[in-house]
């Protein structure tokens, strides 16, 4: 099966990952077509990063599908991920390694011949502004720093799509600041989804809005059409108090459940895992 240039970039098709009874999410559908930016909005423990790690291939539905590019990423997980550059909230950065060593290693356990990729860390060195501390141990870096060798590396290979999982958690605000510069750069020629809980970042970098709730979708649309006249904060809010849906047979779910069903995930994808 080869990618479909009509299909849209990420595709999510009534995905439900359950631990038990327990539903992390439910019936999550949503559409992100080409060349644009979308945030995936909800508080923490909603199901934001399930969600992420179902689309990228880290973590397997229990129902649904999801595709990459028209590819389904269940029975077209390596040809899929050649097609994304994923970025997860703790990011895969081995921190006895310089930034150039975790580059050179990532590039070559993606299969990148020798002269392709000593071009790849050139341009994303550069891309991501990493000249100063290309030779000094990831330990030693700033967050911000680490967040830049993390999106090095997610662009390595040069993907079409870029997923990225709270890329400014933890940051200041000038990090915040170079961080989303860097996304609006990306999106002029790559499809981004950021998962995010900050509206600002609806506001700085989307074109589009995604928001999950106790793990159900409660909007799909624009920015525009979030706020609808009331504000995007009135309306987050207004969208995401109260109960979404049933989360299990047995009730909602509240915040800690979610939560703890978010580390079981994370758990999971770690067993499952593999460079992306």
């Amino acid at each position: 099966m080869t990618a479909r240039e009509d299909s849209p970039a990420i595709q999510a098709v009534q995905l439900s990952k359950f631990y038990g009874n327990f539903a992390a999410i439910q019936d999550v559908s949503f559409e992100v077509p080409r060349g644009q930016v979308a945030a995936f909005l909800g508080p923490n423990g909603a199901g934001k990063s399930t969600t992420l790690k179902i689309l990228t291939g880290f973590l397997q539905a229990t129902k649904g599908s999801a595709r990459i590019a028209g590819l389904d990423i269940a029975t077209h997980r390596i040809e899929a991920a050649s097609k994304i550059g994923y970025l997860p909230e703790n990011g895969p950065l081995y921190p006895q390694m310089t930034p150039l060593e975790l580059l050179r290693f990532f590039g070559e356990a993606r299969g990148l011949v020798p002269e392709r990729l000593a071009s790849r860390v050139d341009a994303v060195v550069e891309q991501c502004n990493l000249q100063a501390v290309l030779e000094k141990a990831i330990h030693k870096l700033s967050k911000g720093y680490r967040q830049r060798v993390g999106m090095a590396q997610a662009l390595l290979h040069e993907p079409d799509i870029l997923i990225m999982d709270e890329p400014t958690a933890g940051l200041d605000p000038n990090q915040i600041r170079e961080v989303r510069s860097l996304i609006r750069e990306l999106s002029e020629s790559k499809t981004v989804l950021i998962s995010t809980h900050i509206l600002q970042e609806v506001e700085a970098v989307a074109d589009h809005v995604v928001i999950i709730h106790e793990g159900r979708i409660v909007f799909d649309g624009t920015p525009g059409e979030m706020a609808d006249g009331s504000g995007l904060e009135a309306a987050f809010q207004r969208l995401t108090q109260g109960a979404a849906g049933q989360h299990a047979e047995g009730g909602t779910a509240g915040e800690a459940d979610a939560q703890q069903l978010e580390e079981e995930a994370d758990a999971e994808s770690d067993a499952q895992g593999g460079v992306q």
